[in-house]
């Protein structure tokens, strides 16, 4: 197989198989309830990163009457497009990379990311940012998975590394979100950090919480 070949698997495998794996596997009843935990805290004008098939809406609180959402993967977009005529929510797509926001500082109240850090190439950028398009006082709710506190899990995230970002676009098992939150210039982060049930470990160490600009 050349090069285009492999290139053009790839694309097919991104656009028709991977967005269809990410909305099965993450749709699980135990991961909705840790959606549902997050999102309660969710207000005014809200910016969501990587909306993939819209697994989020049906967890916002009635208070959110309208969301931006980003996301690069125009098949996830497509997908989408049934949970979003079903919401309730007045949802505004766009179908780009969280590197570059087309949104003016301090345009939202809060900013949410939900299993999508993890496969942002350069996320340090992303997250400078959500912090510049927030408005003073706006908080990010996140919900992430990433390095694990144990050395024996850390040793196999990182020898899988190349097969996660090859079957799962781009994901990497060993981002440190903690870490990655905390260098930006919030105010105060709070996160709450917990392996997944019924999850492998290499997968399911979580991050969930709040940073406040």
């Amino acid at each position: 197989m050349g090069w285009a070949d492999r290139e053009a698997t790839v694309g097919l495998y991104s656009q028709l198989v991977f967005p269809r794996l990410c909305d099965l596997f993450l749709n699980r009843p135990l991961v909705a309830q840790h959606r549902r935990e997050l999102l309660v805290h969710a207000s005014g004008d809200v910016l969501e990163i990587g909306f993939g098939t819209g697994l989020n809406l049906p967890h916002y609180p009635a208070q959110v009457r309208k969301i931006t959402t980003v996301d690069p993967n125009a098949a996830m977009h497509r997908l989408a497009q049934k949970r979003v005529r079903m919401s309730r929510i007045t949802v505004d797509q766009r179908v780009l990379s969280s590197e570059r926001l087309p949104f003016d500082d301090g345009t939202f109240d809060c900013a949410v990311s939900t299993f999508t850090l993890c496969s942002i190439e350069d996320v340090v950028q992303a997250l400078a940012e959500i912090h510049r398009v927030l408005k003073p006082g706006g908080r990010l709710l996140f919900l992430e998975h990433g390095l694990s506190p144990e050395p024996s899990v850390q040793k196999w995230q990182r020898r899988l590394n190349w097969l996660e970002m090859h079957l799962a676009d781009g994901c990497r098992l060993d981002r440190n979100i903690e870490q990655l939150v905390t260098t930006q210039p919030f105010s105060s982060v709070e996160i709450k950090k917990f392996y997944l049930e019924k999850t492998p470990k290499i997968h399911g160490y979580m991050f969930r919480g709040s940073a406040t600009k």
